[in-house]
């Protein structure tokens, strides 16, 4: 049985079957923490100075430096995939359309809130594919960032 749309998921398993356009549900939060900006850098190679140096970053109009925006997504989809609403995927598909809207900065907690954008069957309909839109808040409730991430679901398996 479907959850109604607009209807916020509780705690459990979500198979594709179990979805429906419009219901949500909110992450956990995380403190972005200086660590991982400097881990996040050594990793990616990217030490470009408004993530590394403070007076660049605040000469160019930044409270202090930021954090990577690719950073923040892959821990919002760290956090999407530690709630407690467990979605039963099989694997990403895509990210798509996603904006940087405002600064994170070591200290900020995010979260987000994740919503069942569109759905469909796969061509054998043994699958669901299911388009989430994310909106990622700061402590302040304030959008940092926002987008889609396509998802392969599985069914709920035969009774």
């Amino acid at each position: 049985m479907s959850a109604p749309a607009n209807t916020q998921l509780v705690a459990g398993n979500y198979y594709y079957d179990d979805l429906s356009k419009g219901a949500f549900f909110s992450t956990g939060r995380i403190v972005v923490t200086e660590t991982h900006i400097v881990n996040f850098a050594g990793i990616s190679g990217d030490f470009f100075d408004v993530h590394m140096d403070d007076g660049f970053a605040r000469e160019q109009g930044f409270p202090a430096r930021i954090a990577h925006g690719l950073l923040v997504l892959c821990m919002v989809d760290g956090l999407k995939n530690r709630a407690d609403v467990k979605l039963q995927a099989v694997a990403s598909l895509g990210w798509r359309d996603w904006n940087f809207r405002a600064p994170v900065i070591a200290g900020d907690s995010i979260g987000a809130t994740i919503t069942v954008a569109t759905m469909r069957p796969t061509s054998k309909g043994d699958r669901g594919v299911v388009e989430m839109r994310f909106d990622v808040t700061n402590q302040n409730g304030e959008v940092v960032q926002s987008g889609s991430n396509t998802l392969l679901m599985r069914n709920q398996p035969p009774k």
